[in-house]
């Protein structure tokens, strides 16, 4: 393909595992109507580097619009409740939980951000969390712009899914298993959500959050 050449996807039929795509290679939504319902979780992170004498700021609750952390805390369930107003062929659902955290890395002058998602239905919450983990991202650079415009948001993605048809997933530095048909099969699970590169949840803001997940389950 040459870079900047048009492809009609209209001839081509529908892709092969491109769901929302019909046989004429039109988008639509996917029908899940015939689906099981199914505990299904999603867990999303992403990074936002700053000077880090904005950081200093931000810890000290000194941020020129106010606290930041609780305002971001906000934005990220609100984008997560409001997912499917914004990508067009996700979903409406009902989520049962949404946990969201930061870890402050005071040496490199960043804050990972983290959110999970949990819900009871027929289709799963990885658009979910990561919009949630963006929005997160993106306020936390809407309440400090006025003293650092220089942040960047990065490294956005999935970091762990679990329920329905494709069961399991987990980034860790090999990459996701090829085979894992459910979360059972998964041994310590509660290592599979703070293995290297991930944020470790006992070190961050979540662990109230953590111990209420646990009782919910």
């Amino acid at each position: 393909m040459v870079p900047g050449e048009h492809i009609d996807i209209g001839g081509l039929g529908k892709a092969p595992g491109l769901t929302h795509l019909d046989e004429a290679g039109r988008a639509c939504m996917v029908d899940i109507s015939g689906k099981p319902e199914a505990y299904r979780e999603a867990v999303a992170e992403c990074r936002i580097t700053m000077n880090p004498n904005t950081l200093a700021l931000i810890e000290r609750g000194e941020g020129p619009k106010g606290e930041v952390f609780g305002v971001a805390r906000v934005a990220a369930i609100m984008a997560a409740k409001n997912t499917s107003s914004i990508i067009p062929m996700c979903h409406p659902i009902a989520l049962t939980g949404v946990d969201v955290d930061f870890v402050a890395d005071e040496a490199a002058g960043a804050v990972d951000v983290r959110v999970a998602v949990r819900t009871l239905g027929r289709t799963g919450a990885e658009m979910e969390a990561l919009s949630g983990a963006a929005v997160a991202a993106l306020t936390v650079y809407d309440m400090c712009k006025a003293v650092d415009r220089s942040m960047t948001i990065g490294d956005l993605r999935l970091v762990f899914k679990s329920g329905g048809k494709s069961g399991v997933f987990f980034r860790d530095n090999d990459g996701p298993p090829d085979d894992v048909p459910n979360r059972e099969d998964v041994p310590n699970h509660e290592d599979v959500l703070n293995r290297e590169g991930g944020l470790n949840r006992e070190g961050g803001l979540g662990c109230e959050d953590r111990r209420r997940h646990e009782e919910e389950r």
